[in-house]
């Protein structure tokens, strides 16, 4: 079992930023690539970004690209980050971060094994 926990959510302002954390605890041997999701009031959760085991693999949703930047460390509590950059009313959502164990790196929900309880972010115009 991998236990993911969220923080850094929050209000901000258009044009503001925030950081996301995701803290993972438990069966972490093998390595597992960790990914951002997000999901508005009314829609499907859908992917923002996810990076690899080591780091040197990342992908990112077409509309936060150049905005979002997801990154990992590794040397203790493996953590991974999302910095928010730019922030429009539309990126207003609950993020989730969640797990995948093993090499790949995908971008769709149901590949991941391990889900956050999730954290708001809101954004005002």
């Amino acid at each position: 079992q991998v236990q993911l926990v969220e923080s850094g959510g929050g209000l901000v302002q258009a044009g503001g930023s925030l950081r996301l954390s995701c803290a993972a605890s438990g069966r972490t041997f093998g390595g597992y690539a960790m990914g951002w999701f997000r999901q508005a009031p009314g829609k499907e959760r859908v992917f923002v970004a996810t990076i690899n085991w080591s780091g040197t693999v990342t992908y990112y949703l077409d509309s936060v690209k150049g905005r979002f930047t997801i990154s990992r460390d590794n040397a203790k509590r493996s953590t991974v980050y999302l910095q928010m950059n730019s922030l429009k009313p539309e990126d207003t959502a609950v993020y989730y971060c969640a797990a995948k164990v093993g090499a790949r790196v995908p971008t769709t929900s149901y590949e991941y094994d391990y889900w956050g309880q999730g954290t708001q972010v809101t954004v005002s115009s």
